[in-house]
């Protein structure tokens, strides 16, 4: 059997250690695989490349994806799909793997509608997949908030300032809870739970006047101050899938803080260093036996699935349920942390 893999959207780290896995397993097994280059643009353009066990030798420790990555949508493109389902044809895939988020595995829900063997694997730093406890990326990038937390407290303890630091997530709110609680921030704003200006001020305040002399808050891109029931942006661009590029809450609130409470205020924009780097030992395994799972499906031929964690066990479900609905924040854990606001 022929597999084709690719990886898109947003790279993360865990997506090495994922094509690996499929790559390994597959040989194994006597497959053939090769790997598309920089997401559904390689399926369109008919670019890709023969993988075997030495192709993906050494990748298992290394950050992004060796098969490079695009938010190209064949779908929005005319004539895109139809391209795609060609190209398939004429590589002779028996059947694709696609790595990715709900745009990525959404394309692949349509293709598998189309007629296309097809299987996903779920990554997103959001961690924001239904139908999946945990998506490979998400811990890796929680680390990198905390650890960018616990050197910021240093410097925002030594000047005597507060810091908002700004991290990604657009409807989901997990990295900025996850990453605040391991990181000690001193509030969170979310997407979930709408918030005021002068609430974060008032959890300010109160902290100086216990004799604190720095704050940190924690805020993710998308988060919705209620007094304008807005997301803030960098303009009306949007990408092949139409979500609008965020960022600006952390600048607008650094900006507020300080002319309301007087205190010396800077934000932070962790950005793309939340992407970056190596994956932890947690997402190296997850995405390994997300990899082997997939390769599994594929010997039973159960396409149209998308591996999932539920609890500790690697299990299968449809393309369909694994992008129906976002996952938003457990609101038990977001109360764990208000314990600590303030």
């Amino acid at each position: 059997m022929k597999i084709g893999i690719l990886t898109g959207g947003g790279d993360c780290p865990g997506l090495n250690p994922a094509i690996r896995a499929v790559v390994k397993k597959s040989v194994k097994l006597g497959h053939q695989a090769v790997g598309f280059r920089d997401g559904w643009k390689g399926l369109i353009e008919l670019n890709y490349k023969d993988l075997d066990s030495e192709a993906v030798s050494g990748i298992l420790h290394l950050g992004g994806t060796i098969l490079g990555t695009s938010r190209t949508n064949p779908f929005a493109k005319e004539g895109g799909s139809q391209k795609v389902i060609e190209n398939i044809k004429k590589a002779g895939i028996d059947v694709l793997v696609a790595i990715g988020g709900d745009d990525t595995l959404g394309v692949a829900h349509k293709l598998y509608g189309l007629g296309i063997n097809t299987i996903g694997i779920p990554k997103t730093i959001d961690n924001d997949l239904s139908a999946t406890d945990f998506t490979f990326g998400f811990d890796s990038a929680v680390n990198i908030v905390m650890n960018a937390l616990d050197n910021l407290h240093s410097t925002a303890e030594s000047h005597h300032r507060v810091l908002v630091v700004e991290v990604m997530g657009r409807h989901a709110g997990w990295i900025a809870t996850y990453g605040g609680l391991a990181g000690g921030a001193d509030h969170i704003l979310i997407p979930e739970k709408p918030f005021t200006t002068d609430e974060v001020c008032d959890s300010i305040n109160r902290r100086h006047d216990r004799g604190k002399t720095f704050s940190i808050i924690v805020v993710a891109e998308g988060a919705v101050l209620s007094e304008s029931e807005k997301v803030m942006t960098k303009g009306a661009k949007t990408d092949a899938f139409g979500h609008v590029m965020l960022g600006g809450i952390g600048k607008f609130l650094c900006e507020e803080i300080e002319k309301r409470t007087g205190f010396e205020t800077r934000d932070v924009v962790l950005g793309h260093l939340q992407r970056g780097g190596s994956p932890t030992a947690y997402d190296r395994i997850l995405a390994t036996r997300y990899g082997i799972a997939a390769v599994d499906l594929i010997q039973k031929k159960d396409f149209g699935k998308m591996v999932a964690l539920r609890g500790n066990q690697i299990v299968a479900v449809s393309l369909e349920e694994g992008i129906k609905r976002a996952k938003t924040v457990d609101m038990d854990l977001y109360e764990i942390a208000q314990t600590f606001f303030g």
